[in-house]
C-alpha cells in the first residue's frame, strides 16, 4: 500500500522529475542496445521517410482533430485515475512513458543523423511542447492532489482543502492550454518542420 509520511511536507510530492530522467536515460539505453531491430530493421525515421515527409502536403484540420483527440484521451484517462487509488501509480507510470518516450526519440535521431537531429526533434516539438509541458505538469499535479485528497487524506502531504469549484477551474485552464497547443502542433508545427526538412 503507498504510504507516505506527512511530516515533512517536501517528501510527499510524487518525485516527477526524477522519474521522467530515469525514463529518458531508460528510452535512450533501450534505443542504443536494440538499435539493429528498433532503426536497421524499421526504417523508423530513416532518409526515406523524411523525404517523403518533405513533400508530404499536411491537412491541418485533419490533424487538429487527431491530434485533439490523442491529447485529450490523455488528459481523461489522467484525470479519471485520480479518482481511484491507483491515481499516484498511474501519474508516475505515465511520467516514466514519456521520459522513454522522449529519450528513445532523441537518441534514435541522433543515431542516424548525429548533431542535426537535435535540431530535428527541437523542431518536431515546437512550438506546441511550450505549452504541452507545463500544462501535463500542471495535470499531474493537479491528479495527485485530487487523489491523495480522496485517499491520503490523513497521511500525506496536501495542499489544502481545495474546493470543488476551485479544481474544476485548474482543470479548465489545463485544457485550454491542451487545446492551445493542439492548434500550434496543427497548424504552426507543419511549416516548420517543412522548412526544416527542405534544409536537412
Amino acid at each position: 500500500m503507498l504510504h507516505i509520511s506527512g511530516r515533512n511536507t517536501g517528501s510527499g510530492r510524487l518525485p516527477l522529475f526524477a522519474v521522467f530522467l530515469t525514463g529518458i536515460l531508460a528510452g535512450i539505453f533501450i534505443m542504443n542496445i536494440g538499435k539493429s531491430i528498433l532503426l536497421e530493421n524499421t526504417g523508423l525515421l530513416d532518409e526515406y521517410a523524411l523525404y517523403h515527409m518533405k513533400y508530404m502536403t499536411v491537412n491541418s484540420n485533419a490533424l487538429f482533430y487527431y491530434v485533439l483527440k490523442q491529447r485529450m484521451g490523455t488528459l481523461l484517462i489522467l484525470a479519471v485515475s485520480a479518482t481511484t487509488y491507483l491515481g499516484l501509480a498511474v501519474c508516475l507510470g505515465m511520467t516514466l512513458w514519456y521520459g522513454m518516450a522522449a529519450g528513445a526519440f532523441l537518441s534514435a535521431l541522433v543515431i542516424r543523423y548525429g548533431m542535426k537531429g537535435i535540431l530535428f526533434a527541437l523542431t518536431g516539438v515546437m512550438p506546441q511542447y511550450l505549452l504541452y509541458v507545463p500544462a501535463m505538469l500542471a495535470l499531474l499535479f493537479w491528479c495527485e492532489s485530487l487523489c491523495r485528497s480522496i485517499y491520503f487524506r490523513n497521511t500525506v502531504y496536501m495542499e489544502g482543502n481545495m474546493t470543488v469549484p476551485k479544481r474544476l477551474v485548474h482543470l479548465a485552464f489545463i485544457v485550454l492550454a491542451v487545446l492551445a497547443g493542439c492548434f500550434l502542433e496543427s497548424f504552426v508545427n507543419p511549416h516548420l518542420m517543412s522548412g526544416l526538412l527542405k534544409i536537412f
